[in-house]
């Protein structure tokens, strides 16, 4: 049931979050890219798909974010089956929890049953920040100091391509090098599995901090989506229940490498590159 092409790759499972479509920070082409490249059974979106925080303080939906909803939905029509579990910032979808819109479920947590028989626990992970918990003004200024990250990344990293230098994160440096945030990271990390832990998980699905990641704690495994914002990672299901981050910008360095090295010729019986 590939959608676009035969080139499409078929997996169980796609677990994607943190797009923050309504933003200007969101790689809406390489979402909408990797969603033709990917195909699934079942979707789960971990939360933070819509910004509703920053569509609040100003209204931008170019078309590109409204191909990715639509790509979606294209989806959900051709049978595959849609898991919404709203985050932080699109958290006014927690008013229609239980509800199924045309094949889309929207629930405040998920246990995903994979090929091999494994609970996981799916989650967006915002209940386990204690910021947003606890003080949202800080999560909201946060917010506007992780924006202005982003729109400095914008301008640097197009110089870096007019001096042939690869792509480089300011904010996922930052995040990596600052102490507290390697910490909040741990901790966070260390919550969302024992919350597995308690519900009789396996393991956990989560997104939320913009990190990606596929590592045991404690016996059980630790998955985040990552974002689509930076990194540009999703998670998949394979059939055989093999869970593995997929970083999309790598596969399709990977992929121009593949096309561009030259063809092998064959001569006289002997296989020898142009």
């Amino acid at each position: 049931m590939s959608e676009d092409n035969e080139k499409t790759i078929r997996v169980r499972t796609l677990f994607l979050s943190d797009m923050h479509l309504g933003t200007k920070g969101c790689q809406a082409g390489l979402l909408l890219n990797f969603l033709r490249d990917y195909d699934a059974d079942e979707i789960y979106l971990v939360g933070d798909v819509v910004d509703g925080w920053q569509l609040k303080s100003g209204w931008y939906w170019p078309q590109s974010h409204n191909d990715v909803v639509q790509k979606l939905l294209r989806k959900v029509r051709k049978g595959t089956k849609l898991v919404y579990v709203p985050g932080n910032h699109d958290e006014f979808l927690r008013d229609y929890l239980g509800a199924n819109f045309g094949g889309i479920e929207i629930h405040d947590q998920h246990v995903h049953v994979a090929a091999d028989g494994k609970r996981y626990l799916v989650i967006h992970g915002d209940q386990f920040d204690m910021v947003v918990r606890h003080a949202k003004w800080i999560a909201f200024l946060g917010d506007w100091a992780y924006t202005f990250a982003l729109f400095i990344n914008t301008h640097l990293n197009t110089l870096r391509r007019r001096l042939g230098l690869a792509y480089w994160s300011l904010s996922a440096w930052a995040k990596l090098k600052v102490k507290n945030a390697v910490n909040f990271i741990g901790k966070f990390e260390e919550l969302l599995t024992a919350e597995a832990k308690r519900v009789g998980a396996d393991g956990v699905i989560c997104g939320h901090i913009h990190h990606a990641a596929n590592r045991q704690i404690d016996g059980l495994t630790y998955l985040n989506t990552g974002d689509w914002v930076e990194s540009c990672t999703a998670i998949v299901e394979h059939y055989d229940g093999r869970m593995e981050v997929l970083h999309y910008p790598s596969l399709l360095r990977a992929r121009e490498a593949a096309e561009a090295a030259p063809m092998p010729i064959e001569r006289g019986g002997a296989r020898a590159v142009a």
